[in-house]
């Protein structure tokens, strides 16, 4: 592979006919739902015997890439060193470079250290991103207030002030452990 195929790549959508025909057949591929049988996926060749097993992480990938371009939408694969330095993982996490570093100094995500550099694990901070939006729906789950549209104006602001301070008493109880 020459360096040219490490840079980022955009791919738009061209045949959606064929697309659409990849995506129907992983589509129908999971709807079938064959239980126990372990599923392989195959890359072949112009030839009889030319034939390569997919690995899982592969097989996701093209599932998600046909995903979105059968919707129409154009798809970048950027390669990722698997380590990565305090800057990569605030881009990656859509934060700023301080905000991460206050993160790792509070030790919600763990990190090495090289000379004076910290260094990030891909994994960890994939995993912190997901532990970050899970918390973020639980928020957004526990501010969730069923009104009822009958209900007086002082009731409904009193229910909502309640389920404030009980968020806000969340986030301490959480914050002193």
């Amino acid at each position: 592979m020459s360096a040219n195929t490490l840079d980022s790549t955009t791919y738009e959508p061209t045949n959606s006919e064929q697309l659409a025909r990849v995506h129907d057949f992983i589509a129908a591929h999971e709807a079938a739902g064959r239980g126990a049988v372990a599923r392989r996926f195959l890359l072949a060749g112009p030839d009889a015997g030319e034939q390569i097993e997919l690995p899982e992480e592969m097989y996701r990938l093209l599932v998600h890439v046909t995903d979105a371009m059968s919707r129409g939408m154009a798809v970048t694969i950027a390669p990722r060193s698997t380590t990565l330095t305090t800057s990569q993982a605030a881009e990656l996490l859509g934060i700023s470079r301080p905000t991460l570093i206050k993160f790792l100094d509070e030790g919600r995500i763990s990190f090495t250290k090289v000379n004076s550099h910290r260094r990030l694990s891909l994994h960890d901070v994939l995993e912190f991103q997901k532990a970050r939006r899970d918390e973020q729906y639980a928020a957004l789950e526990a501010m969730r207030v069923d009104v009822d549209d009958d209900a007086p104006i002082e009731e409904v602001l009193a229910q909502l002030r309640e389920t404030r301070r009980a968020i806000a008493k969340r986030r301490a109880d959480k914050g002193s452990i």
